[in-house]
This record gives structure tokens, sequence and C-alpha cells, in this order.
């Protein structure tokens, strides 16, 4: 499953409760560019509504190969396609706890193009800061233990 794109401040802008999968409908002209490497998820997000699943904010940029086209929208809202039940359950939790959902990388699964994304809690500015403060000791810890180690 090679992996087309990621979103790298997802995990450190979000606690992520529950992840998914689902499959995303592009046209033909959209899924060569992001084989191509041509797609961007920073600051996409997803959304609910009229009993679909949609993926906003994503940047798929145009395919030259494809030729001019003048009424192509490289942020427009694409559709996500999930199960009824798991969009029950991606309903249900966004709107009795507050949650968000985030994209978190696409990649191909054969010819298909998918979206992994999460069940996603919000961190505030202190909770970011404990995170990074909490890896560096970690860090740090080992480092030591590797020192402690080889110096015997």
């Amino acid at each position: 499953m090679p992996t087309l794109a990621t979103n790298k401040y997802a995990r450190s802008d979000y606690d992520l409760v529950q992840q998914f999968e689902g499959g995303l409908a592009l046209t033909g002209a959209e899924v060569k560019a992001a084989k191509k490497g041509n797609l961007h998820l920073r600051g996409s997000f997803m959304r609910v509504r009229g009993g679909e699943l949609w993926l906003k904010n994503t940047h798929i940029g145009h395919y030259a190969p494809a030729g001019p086209s003048d009424d192509y929208d490289p942020i427009r809202e694409r559709k996500v396609l999930v199960h009824k039940k798991e969009l029950r359950i991606l309903t249900d939790k966004t709107h009795a706890q507050g949650l968000t959902i985030v994209p978190i990388r696409v990649y191909t699964k054969g010819a298909l193009v998918k979206v992994g994304f999460a069940l996603a809690r919000g961190k505030r500015k202190h909770e970011k800061r404990d995170a990074l403060k909490k890896r560096d000791l970690d860090r740090q810890a080992r480092e030591e233990m590797k020192k402690t180690r080889f110096a015997d």
C-alpha cells in the first residue's frame, strides 16, 4: 500500500480516538495527479452531510497531460465511500461527543485510492507542550540507558 500523502499535523494537533478507512471518489485525472504526488492534506477535514461523508480542503493539483481545464477546482469537496454502519458511528460520535473527523493519509490499495481517517479530539496548547516534554524526556532516558549499557 504505497502512501500518496500524509497529514503530518494530525497526530500532533489531535488525539486520535478511532481509525477508519474509506474509498475516495475521484475523477481519472485526479487519480493520476494523486499517484504522481500532487496531493496535499494539510488543513483538510471531513464532514457528514446529507447522509454522505465528504473530504474538504484537500488539494489535488491539475494533471497537465489531461489537457487544459478552465473549470477544474483543485480544492473541491470529494466524496468518501464508507459503509452505512461506519457512517452512523461517525455521525453519532461527532454530534454527541464533539469529535472531529480528520484524514490521516491517502494511499493506494490495488488500483483504488483510499483515505485513512480518524475520529479525533483536538489538543489544547498545554497538552501539545506536555506531549513534547514527555517525548523529550523519553528520548533522554533512552540515550542514558544506551550510554550506561555500552559503558560496562
